[in-house]
């Protein structure tokens, strides 16, 4: 009974000291962090490997520079990639990931999605760099739709998940406000299950 007792006591005092998961962008009130005007980040590498060598290593990420964003991209330090093997330029919107590294499979680490209007930046889908496989990475497809709003999907992580399969996905919804200079605005959210 003692040893059940001291069982119970030290599985309590840890559960106690053990951190909850830090809540990410997707667990709270929606917020625009894209401001009109506002200029590409400069890309943060993951690892110390050139843009290049990682291209050359990585053989499905040719330096794209084709378009006015990847070449705004590129300019920023960022290796531009296509979203799910697809190139999304419609009308004057165009979206493209971009990444500062990659992981042993060539996966898209330290990355961002960026949607530009007419050439020009008019925000991300993400307010922080994402990691592949890891809880609040895109893991959906992304989608332009005629009336200019785009939705993408998240992928919810939980600590028992294997990297493959998330317990579920978040698609957030997103619009572009035109009246002044473009910005992209988060507009909702809704979990799915896979």
């Amino acid at each position: 009974m003692k040893a059940i007792a001291l069982a119970l006591l030290f599985g309590t005092t840890l559960l106690a000291q053990t951190p909850a998961a830090p809540a990410t962008w997707l667990d709270t009130p929606l917020a625009n962090w894209n401001k009109p005007g506002a200029s590409i980040p400069a890309a943060n590498p993951a690892r110390d490997e050139s843009m290049a060598a990682l291209s050359t290593r990585c053989g499905y990420l040719p330096l794209l520079q084709t378009t006015a964003g990847e070449r705004a991209l590129v300019d920023a330090g960022w290796v531009p990639f296509r979203t799910f093997d697809k190139q999304i330029v419609e009308r004057d919107v165009e979206i493209i990931g971009g990444l500062a590294g990659a992981d042993g499979m060539c996966r898209p680490m330290s990355f961002n999605v960026f949607v530009f209007v007419n050439g020009r930046l008019a925000g991300t889908l993400s307010p922080q760099t994402m990691e592949s496989r890891t809880d609040g990475s895109i893991g959906g497809a992304i989608r332009l739709a005629a009336d200019d709003s785009i939705q993408a999907g998240f992928a919810r992580y939980l600590d028992k998940d294997a990297l493959c399969c998330p317990s579920s996905h978040v698609t957030v919804r997103y619009g572009i406000d035109r009246k002044a200079t473009p910005v992209v605005v988060p507009v909702s959210l809704r979990v799915t299950r896979p």
